[in-house]
Formats: C-alpha cells, structure tokens, sequence
C-alpha cells in the first residue's frame, strides 16, 4: 500500500507516487541509518536536497505506513494557506509532508502542536528542494525539534554502477539511455518551478546560457566578473543566480583552507556541480568518446571526487568539511578534508587511469608544511574505473585510490 488516506478529505498529487513504483528496485542509502537514528530522538525530520534525488523515495521506503502528502498540488497549497489548522487536523501521524518548501507557514503550526506533546518521536517527516528558505523556518520554528538532513544524487558507495558522464540522479542510472533527455527536461523543469519559486527571474534564457556558462568554469576559482560580461549581466544578478544553484543544491562552493597560514592563502571559493552528469549535460557532452577528448574531462573528474566526498560526509550526518588549498606562491592543492581532532586529509584528483609519483608532488609539499600544526594524511585519487580498487601506496606519505574508493580513504 503505497497511499493512506481519507476519503473526500485531502486530494494527493500521484505523479511522484507513480514514479516510486516503477522504478527499479530500491537502492540503500548511506543516510538510512541516521535518519533512523533521528526518528527515534527527535519529533520532526527533515530531509533537504535537489530535485529528484531520492528524498520521497528514502523516506516512504522507510516508513511505508505513513501518510505521504505532495505539497505540490495546486488545491492541497491553497488549502494550507486558507486554513492549515484544519489541513494539520485532517492527518494522521506519522505523515510524510513532501515538499513543505511550498508551504512553509506549516513550520510555526506544526511546532505548536509538537510542543504539545513533546514525548511523541518521529511523527513528522518533512522532504524539501531548497535548503536555505527551509532552513531559516526550522531556525526560528523548529529548533531543537527537527533533525535536518541533506541527500545528494547517489554515491559510487551506493551505486557502483554511477558514472562520470551519467553521474547519481536515479532515473538517469535507471534509464541510462534517454539521459540526455532526462537532463534537458530537468533543467526545464527546475528553471520553471525551483527558480522562479526562490527569485522572479524573468530572463529564462540568459539564466539558461548561464548555467551552461557555470559548467564551463567547473573546478575553478569563483569569478563573478568573468560569468557577468559574456552575458551583459550586472555582477549583483551573477550573486543572485548563484545564491539560487547553491541554495537548491545544484553547485558545491568549495572555500579556500587558510587556517593559521595567513595573508599569503588565496580566499576565493572554487566552483563545481553536485552532479557531474548534469554538469557533462549542460555542456552538450552526450557519450564515453566526446567525453574522452573534452577539454571538460579534467575538471569534470575534479567535481565529481569534491561531489563523493561531499555525499560520503552528508550521508554520515556530518559538516562537509571540504576545502581547496591555494597559496600566492603557486602551492596548490585539490581537496583538505578536515577530520577533526586536527587530522587533515589531502586529496589531488587526476583524470587519469595511471598515478605517479609525481602526481602527488603538491601533497607531499603541503603535508610538510602543515606537520607542525596538524595531522596530514594524503591521497591521489583517479579516474581507474575499477569498483572494488583499494588504495594503495604511490610514494612516501601519499596513497593511490581509483575515485570509487575515496570512501574507503575517508573512512566512517
């Protein structure tokens, strides 16, 4: 039974319902357990992230006996808005509200009523597409009764099968032949819906030629001036455009690690997609070969390791954690992962199937100039498409990973 409901009391939107019974068989989630953990401790959870990846699904797999309510139905809206008493009275709990971004005024309504009866755990289970908004109702009307979450597109640690080019979204790796097709549409989509939802932007088509443009400067540092002029934009519309992917979750910032180093660290984020298929798909690269011989490929291969390291960290209920290092003097270095307990995790991603030693020059630099204040471990991590590749040594101090182990390199 996929749908518990009364009678002539609440119309649902099934759209979403359909594609969770025909998809193929379910996939676990890393987040499984944390959010399980969660349900047991807190009244409310909510799970934030883009579009289509998987939130509904995880939690009606979950709990399947709970209520699902869409939050997107045109009438279901207004009757919240008209009268969310009445719609709160109308569930019955446990009850999965899908989509709360739509109605966010639920937040002050719902936080009565567990107030209530604060001994009730994991009654409601909230899903939404826009983080920020979302998070600024939990702040001021859910703090300390939800515990929040974030589910990006599936990881190589969920899905071995995930590609570069097709990257994490489940339809895309369930229907892997019509990806193109499923991009475009997705960008239609949520240009449309998300976008207009968070801004009023009324020039569609430059936005469109923006994100194209984005792709273009994966793995690169931020420059707003440089995205601007090619599309006669101010750079304030840029920060705005940008406040929108990053909110949605469509791009990671990635923020410079300049811990006790001074003046001499750049400060300026660098910029990828949290999706390397929908990356590839905004520029136009549509197979393995075109893939091969593209300019894109090196830092295509880039934001999908920041995207796995992101995923492997979210996924445990923890901060990202992730940073660049780059200083005035030309050291640099892809990824610091911070451990905590002053254990720092470099990384340098190559877009190659074969490591050297030489590769990992960068790493060993920078692990020798921060022993005195930390714990540096360091990995090259690259592109062999093994699944089951552990890491091995490459040189002094610096192990080599195949990108689907760089879990194994982050450990739990």
């Amino acid at each position: 039974m996929f749908l518990n409901t009364k009678p002539k009391t609440l119309d649902v939107d099934n759209s979403k319902l359909e594609v969770y019974k025909r998809h193929m068989k379910y996939r676990t989630r890393t987040l499984e357990m944390e959010v399980r953990r969660a349900v047991g401790h807190f009244p409310a959870v909510l799970v934030t992230g883009p579009r289509r990846s998987g939130k509904t699904t995880l939690l009606r797999h979950l709990f399947p006996a709970c209520r699902h309510v869409l939050l997107e139905d045109p009438d279901v809206v207004a009757r919240v808005r008209a009268d969310p008493r009445s719609f709160l009275d109308s569930l019955t709990l446990p009850v999965i509200l899908d989509e709360i971004q739509n109605a966010p005024e639920l937040f002050a309504y719902v936080r009565a009523r567990i107030d209530r009866q604060p001994e009730h755990k994991g009654k409601w289970l909230l899903t939404g597409s826009q983080e920020a908004p979302l998070m600024k109702g939990v702040t001021e009307s859910m703090a300390g009764r939800a515990a929040v979450f974030s589910l990006l597109p599936f990881s190589a640690e969920e899905v071995p099968a995930m590609t570069l080019l097709r990257g994490g979204f489940p339809e895309v790796l369930a229907a892997p032949g019509v990806a193109d097709i499923w991009f475009r549409s997705y960008v239609q989509t949520y240009l449309e819906r998300d976008v207009r939802a968070v801004t009023s932007i009324r020039d569609l088509a430059t936005f469109r030629r923006f994100l194209g443009l984005l792709a273009s400067r994966c793995g690169q540092m931020l420059n707003k001036t440089d995205l601007a002029a090619p599309l006669g934009v101010s750079v304030p519309t840029i920060t705005q455009w940008l406040g929108i992917l990053e909110v949605t979750m469509q791009i990671i910032l990635i923020p410079p690690y300049y811990e006790n180093f001074g003046k001499r660290i750049v400060k300026t984020p660098n910029l990828y997609f949290a999706d390397s298929g929908l990356a590839a798909a905004l520029l136009g690269i549509r197979d393995e070969a075109s893939l091969a011989s593209s300019p894109f490929r090196g830092p295509l291969f880039e934001g999908l390791v920041a995207a796995e390291i992101v995923k492997h960290r979210l996924n445990r209920g923890r901060e990202r954690g992730l940073y660049y290092f780059r200083d005035r003097q030309g050291l640099e270095v892809d990824f610091v992962v911070d451990e905590g307990d002053r254990r720092l995790l470099l990384i340098e991603a190559k877009a190659t199937r074969t490591p050297m030693p030489d590769d990992a020059r960068s790493l060993t630099r920078l692990a020798e100039a921060m022993k005195r204040r930390c714990v540096p471990q360091a990995a090259v991590v690259h592109a062999d498409t093994a699944e089951h590749a552990a890491p091995m040594p490459l040189c002094p101090g610096v192990r080599a990973a195949g990108w689907r182990a760089v879990h194994d390199l982050l450990g739990e």
